[in-house]
């Protein structure tokens, strides 16, 4: 007998994998503004990117005496991403005349 349904062979399915070595690395720069407390930036670098409060003080005297930080290294996706989310935080409720979130830009990062 010719060929029945038992005998049809398939193929390995090929796994297709996302690729994130090698892409170009991003920095997601934080950058002062004067406007927003030592507690709120540490509050909201552990919120979005997991960072102990030790961390986020480093970080945020960073920005302040620096006048901008780097917070993260990633691909240019999750560097958009994460900008976003620091430009869509909200504003500090510590600081009265405080209206909206921290700013952010993404830019190439240098090595």
């Amino acid at each position: 007998m010719a060929g029945t349904l038992t005998d049809t062979k398939t193929r390995p399915r090929e796994e297709k994998r996302r690729k994130t070595a090698g892409l170009p690395p991003y920095n997601v720069v934080l950058l002062d503004d004067d406007e927003h407390s030592y507690e709120y930036v540490i509050f909201m670098l552990k919120t979005l990117f997991g960072y102990p409060v030790r961390k986020g003080y480093e970080l945020a005297r960073e920005v302040d005496t620096k006048g901008r930080a780097v917070v993260a290294t990633t691909h240019l996706e999750e560097a958009e991403l994460k900008r976003d989310q620091i430009q869509s935080f909200g504003p500090d409720p510590l600081i009265p005349h405080c209206k909206g979130s921290m700013s952010a830009i993404v830019e190439p990062a240098t090595g």
